[in-house]
């Protein structure tokens, strides 16, 4: 399909969402109704319209698998808002909320520690599974057999029989550790969050500078993340 076929089926499927007839769709996009035909076929093909009659169609069901994967994380960062608030002013710390969207972990949310410097995670950005907290929690609960361990800092876990003896440990204790091994001078820990199929669909985690707080201070803020990502999986449906 070509780039204006393109940008014309694009505006008949946004005309479809407020009008069914062929006769309407070709009068509010200014298509002739051969052309509109056509590009209903095509849609109605890929599953984003539907034929409902004799020239009468309707969004089809493509439409609204997208909008549901664009309305989850939206619906689930605004469940998990109050939790990363609270959890937040308990540690002191900075909060993320990462989700999966397809097989990318994506930072949905942040909190930060209201002290004078800002952590360089932002919203809509990506992160690795093996070298952050909430990667490893999510990664905990997966096949790994193979695993990427590409080197981000000097700290990064690259041995891959050292990476799962440590995800073990996240399985049996419910947190992950990230030790400088994504960024330098960053330490986190966090924990997985599931939703109410009980699927693992990200994480979340508290991210705070290496110079003030030790791997064994983080360590004991582990149970406090586990809670707070049990109480947004709650939130979002899951039953323990």
């Amino acid at each position: 399909m070509s780039e204006g076929a393109v940008e014309k089926a694009l505006v008949v499927l946004e005309a479809l969402a407020e009008h069914s007839r062929i006769t309407e769709l070709a009068r509010v996009t200014g298509l002739p109704k051969s052309t509109v035909h056509r590009l209903l076929r095509t849609l109605i093909e890929q599953g984003f319209a539907v034929a409902t009659g004799e020239s009468d169609y309707r969004i089809g069901p493509k439409v609204l698998v997208l909008a549901g994967n664009v309305l989850q994380p939206a619906d689930s960062v605004e469940r998990a808002r109050p939790v990363l608030t609270r959890l937040q002013a308990s540690t002191g710390c900075a909060v993320h909320f990462a989700m999966l969207l397809g097989e990318e972990l994506v930072y949905v949310d942040k909190v930060e520690s209201g002290k004078p410097y800002r952590m360089t995670s932002r919203i809509g950005g990506t992160l690795p599974l093996h070298s952050t907290a909430i990667g490893k929690s999510v990664l905990s609960t997966r096949d790994t057999s193979t695993v990427d361990t590409t080197r981000w800092t000097q700290y990064t876990i690259t041995d891959p029989d050292r990476l799962r003896a440590q995800l073990a440990r996240v399985r049996s204790c419910g947190f992950a550790v990230d030790d400088q091994e994504n960024e330098l001078g960053v330490r986190c820990v966090g924990a997985a969050v599931r939703n109410h199929n009980g699927m693992v669909i990200g994480g979340i985690s508290v991210s705070t500078l290496a110079l003030e707080h030790t791997v064994a201070e983080l360590i004991a803020l582990g149970p406090h993340v586990v809670r707070a990502a049990n109480d947004i999986s709650a939130a979002l449906g899951h039953q323990r």
